[in-house]
């Protein structure tokens, strides 16, 4: 039998939302230390969760199912009925039936789902009729492996050493028990030099040149190919995904039909762990994150998701390296140059790979928003420029292009972010310098320093308690007649009498313009509130810099051909495993 899926608690070292887990009534209790579930007379629970309920349409449209197992582990008596949820009509209960378990496991055959679809998603539900106990639960499938995948779980780090090690650790313990753990192992890229993690049979250390995170999966890969891996895990040095992802992708990846098949990890914001923040997301001129904001435990929204991700697949479909696994052999381009940001979207994009958003498989992150800075602005404009003009599958033309650079300054110019506006039309000359600026700048030293040097008020310092009391409102009524004035008059660049006091923006807002119409002054707020820095308007500042991108744009449009030309020709020479290696030959 192969365990296509454990059912899994919540995990307090990651996520403690228990109805992303399992649905309880007041009659059952959870133990969490052991991972149990103790049972009174007429206790519930409910496993159409996030977690625990089974994509089964998109394992039978991936993968070769010979039929579909329920096994339980306990004791007690129990009702379990089985739900076969389908896309565009009702629902079915495919079985019910009374389980007596003696504390070995049980099977129970659970693929008559097969003869109505094997679309949808499978879930199921106890109910227990005495004292019952529940210590482990799995989907399981009968087939032969006649190969296994040989993974490589690559992760990049840089001068987060408690963080990463933290990480090894939990994969090291993990797996130690697992059942492939020979075809597992953990490669650590560690950009900064300073992780000290200790080499052993399931974990490699390299020590790397800082060369961002396109630069240290890079690496990864080129090791996995060295070494003769089929796939590779990308995913971030704090790891925050749980166990069961790992092994949920393996078995996928085992069973695929198409050797194209990738997977794509799920993100989760820290700040609300049940909600869904990204999972995953498709490009074109910006990033669209898909089912943002969805309310995981809403079991009509999980199966909607569920249902449409099955069905649906965006051409420019990518997934984020915090968590991606994908086959080797079909990774024909390697990450750009980028040094952060972007170099996951041109990976996904440009490389043949067919796929998968699998639920339960996710990593829980801080969110971008909270991250950003004059920095990361200047690398997200970077690489959205340099997608379109290096990928002809990407192609929308110079005026295209060119608006993408004019919106990322007209977001900050109405924030009054001109630290900001600086450095997205540095990032705007640098992308017209052309595919060698990337290779001459792979490492960013002089352009971090450069931007560093920029800013100068877009700087946290220490915050005055009486601001915590003044955080607007995001949704806040703003009569339509005024609205339609500050937008044409760019928050008042253009009548410089409109507007008045200061607008103080919650880390979760400040993506929001909305919450920044009609101030005279902004102050934002960082993740944990202690810190904030204040932009104020300045008319003559902020209209000098949109013209100065106005001129951009004009002469973007007079050079395009050749830079277009430029980009795509050097492409496959830039994004090579070739270039890597001699990056990397003497290493």
């Amino acid at each position: 039998m192969i365990t296509l899926q454990n059912i899994v608690f919540p995990d307090p070292d990651i996520c403690t939302e228990i109805d992303l887990y399992v649905r309880l009534n007041n009659l059952v209790g959870l133990d969490r230390p052991n991972g149990t579930l103790q049972f009174s007379a007429g206790g519930v629970a409910d496993f159409g969760t996030y977690f625990n309920a089974l994509s089964i349409g998109k394992w039978h449209k991936a993968c070769a199912l010979d039929n579909l197992w329920l096994e339980l582990t306990g004791s007690g008596t129990l009702e379990l009925e089985v739900y076969h949820a389908l896309p565009d009509q009702s629902w079915n209960i495919q079985q019910c039936e009374i389980v007596t378990l003696g504390g070995t496991p049980s099977l129970v055959d659970i693929s008559r789902y097969s003869d109505t679809s094997e679309k949808g998603m499978i879930y199921f539900r106890l109910k227990a009729l005495s004292d019952a106990r529940i210590t482990e639960a799995r989907f399981t499938t009968e087939r032969t492996l006649t190969t296994l995948p040989r993974l490589a779980v690559s992760i990049t780090t840089f001068k987060r050493e408690t963080a990463v090690q933290n990480t090894v650790k939990r994969l090291e313990s993990y797996l130690e028990d697992h059942e492939y753990k020979e075809n597992i192992h953990i490669f650590v890229v560690d950009n900064g030099k300073s992780a000290d993690v200790s080499e052993s049979p399931q974990t490699s250390y390299y020590p790397n040149d800082n060369l961002g995170g396109a630069g240290g999966f890079a690496r990864g890969l080129q090791t996995a190919i060295k070494r003769d891996f089929t796939h590779v895990l990308f995913t971030d040095d704090d790891a925050a995904f749980p166990m069961e992802s790992l092994h949920r992708s393996f078995v996928f990846l085992a069973l695929a039909t198409d050797s194209r098949t990738a997977i794509a990890g799920a993100m989760i914001n820290n700040t609300h762990k049940w909600a869904m923040w990204e999972n995953g997301a498709w490009f074109d001129q910006s990033c669209h994150p898909l089912y943002s904001h969805l309310d995981l435990r809403d079991l009509g929204a999980l199966a909607h998701m569920e249902f449409a991700s099955e069905r649906d697949h965006h051409p420019t479909l990518y997934g984020g390296w915090w968590f991606f696994a994908f086959p080797v052999q079909h990774a024909k381009y390697h990450p750009y140059p980028f040094f952060v940001r972007g170099d996951d979207v041109s990976f996904s994009i440009a490389n043949d790979f067919n796929i998968t958003l699998l639920n339960g498989v996710v990593s829980f992150q801080d969110g971008f928003i909270e991250k950003e800075n004059p920095l990361t602005w200047y690398l997200d404009l970077r690489s959205h420029m340099a997608h379109h003009l290096s990928l002809e599958s990407m192609e929308i033309g110079s005026t295209g292009v060119g608006k993408i650079g004019l919106k990322f300054l007209l977001r900050n110019i109405i924030k009054f972010q001109y630290d900001t506006m600086e450095t997205c039309l540095l990032a705007w000359e640098d992308v017209m310098r052309g595919p060698q600026f990337f290779l001459d700048n792979k490492d960013m030293a002089e352009r971090r320093g450069r931007i560093k040097s920029m800013v100068g008020n877009e700087v946290w310092r220490p915050v005055d308690a009486s601001t915590l009391d003044n955080v607007a409102d995001p949704h806040r009524h703003i009569p339509r007649w005024k609205l339609m004035l500050y937008k044409f008059s760019l928050n008042g660049h253009l009548l410089p009498m409109l507007g008045a006091g200061t607008v103080v923006v919650a880390p979760q807002d400040r993506g929001s313009l909305h919450i920044c119409w009609g101030a005279r002054r902004i102050t934002y707020l960082n993740t944990d509130r202690t810190k904030a820095y204040t932009t104020r308007r300045s008319a003559g500042r902020g209209i000098g810099l949109m013209w100065r991108g106005v001129k951009l744009f004009w002469k973007l449009r007079n050079t395009y051909p050749e830079l277009v030309k430029d980009y795509r020709e050097s492409y496959p020479r830039i994004a090579a495993a070739s270039y890597w290696d001699e990056v990397y030959k003497d290493s």
